[in-house]
């Protein structure tokens, strides 16, 4: 029997009948009914083509394990306040280390080619996923499809509508009761171009639909690329998903503002920022759910599914804060943390160096320098060497060795110097 029921009501979220949260002793109630989350989309993730080639970072990849260390992490994770994260049937990309092409040799779609079925074994990693959230008191936003899955491996409407079918009642059928479903991760974006089904706003809405008359009424949701809102998606969601990495803060908030005019009485949740955690001051302020996305650290395989030191650690403290959870001080020289000098974050000689602070609204900008010399200048959250976007970026090329050093420029005038070396990689896996 289920442990978990997840009801909404108006904007809120309500666990077993009570406001998320509002069980917490002293917390604030301005997050009572949120669902703060985090993107764990690989937590049933596999390569059928080749998953030797996520033997990396000095660990083998095997998708039982994959699942129960995620599993073995979600309890640190609901101690600091996370209620939800979102997984996907097909993943997501490891952005930061394969280009799009490469991305779409990697076979993690668990789907027949007529979309009537399913891998069992997927269900099976899905089913103790779902049920570990479920004992814990989360809930599971279950993703059905990503493009570089989705798009060369289902190639009629009618496997795209199977697969929406398969997979609702593959839910309906478990009875669980702590489920969102995602029709598709950023369903509007170039590659689901040939399913009008998946990318026009009037075959997203009929998919939600289908999703949730099969998975017996199950909330529904579908999120776009980041910054992008549809009326007539938002019309037919009960949750309504947003991306809001790329954004600024002002840009966040001018998305739930918009959304909020069409749908005043629908909650809100985005489910994909980035680990620029001052946005969390918008979403708490607006009183809507948040999204914590590391690509680096949360999407490349073989993950670590703990809350890693750094950015993992500065926004699990930052939700604790929001919500109301004691939480240790950390001493002012923990929270700064230069990453991209991990033990094994190598492919091919490449690092992705940036600087995570516990409180980034404090940094003016940081100096990069490289064995003394300049070599970038970041000025925006998250602030990163080859900056893209507040969750991307490019990376560097690195020797053993090599010295660098960030230079933290704060708004209150204060320098601070954080400094690491290139470290040797471990040649097993």
């Amino acid at each position: 029997m289920s442990k978990t029921k997840l009801e909404i009501k108006g904007k809120q979220f309500y666990i077993n009948g009570k406001l998320t949260y509002s069980t917490i002793e002293n917390s604030n109630p301005e997050v009572h009914g949120l669902l703060m989350n985090a993107r764990f989309i690989q937590g049933i993730f596999d390569d059928k083509e080749d998953r030797t080639r996520f033997n990396r970072f000095g660990r083998t990849f095997d998708p039982d394990k994959n699942t129960d260390d995620l599993i073995k992490a979600l309890p640190e994770w609901y101690n600091y306040g996370l209620r939800a994260f979102t997984v996907g049937f097909q993943g997501g990309g490891p952005c930061f280390t394969m280009g799009g092409k490469e991305r779409s040799t990697i076979d993690n779609n668990p789907f027949s080619s007529d979309g009537t079925e399913i891998d069992p074994d997927y269900l099976k990693r899905m089913d103790r996923l779902i049920r570990a959230a479920d004992d814990l008191g989360m809930v599971v936003i279950v993703s059905y499809f990503y493009w570089s899955q989705t798009t060369p491996r289902l190639k009629t409407g009618n496997a795209i509508v199977n697969a929406v079918k398969a997979a609702s009642n593959f839910l309906r059928d478990n009875a669980y009761t702590n489920v969102i479903i995602e029709i598709a991760n950023e369903h509007n974006v170039s590659p689901f171009g040939e399913h009008d089904l998946i990318r026009t706003a009037q075959g997203i809405s009929l998919l939600m639909d289908i999703a949730r008359k099969e998975s017996g009424g199950l909330p529904v949701g579908s999120s776009g690329s980041g910054g992008y809102i549809n009326q007539e998606e938002a019309a037919a969601s009960d949750v309504v998903i947003i991306h809001s990495n790329k954004q600024t803060r002002q840009g966040y908030y001018n998305m739930i503002k918009q959304v909020r005019e069409w749908e005043p009485n629908k909650p809100i949740v985005s489910n994909e920022d980035s680990q620029a955690i001052g946005q969390l001051k918008v979403a708490y302020q607006s009183r809507t759910s948040w999204g914590y996305y590391n690509n680096m650290t949360k999407q490349e395989p073989p993950v670590d599914w703990s809350i890693t030191e750094g950015e993992d650690r500065f926004f699990a403290y930052r939700m604790a804060q929001g919500i109301g959870l004691e939480v240790p001080v950390l001493p002012e020289e923990e929270q700064f943390h230069l990453h991209g000098f991990e033990k094994d974050i190598e492919i091919e000689g490449k690092r992705w160096i940036r600087l995570a602070s516990l409180y980034p609204e404090t940094i003016d900008f940081v100096e990069f320098y490289r064995d003394n010399e300049l070599e970038y200048v970041s000025y925006d959250e998250s602030f990163s060497v080859n900056f893209k976007g507040n969750w991307s970026q490019g990376p560097s090329r690195v020797n053993e060795g090599e010295k660098w050093k960030a230079v933290i420029h704060r708004t209150n005038g204060e320098i601070i110097v954080k400094e690491k070396t290139v470290p040797k990689v471990s040649t097993d896996a």
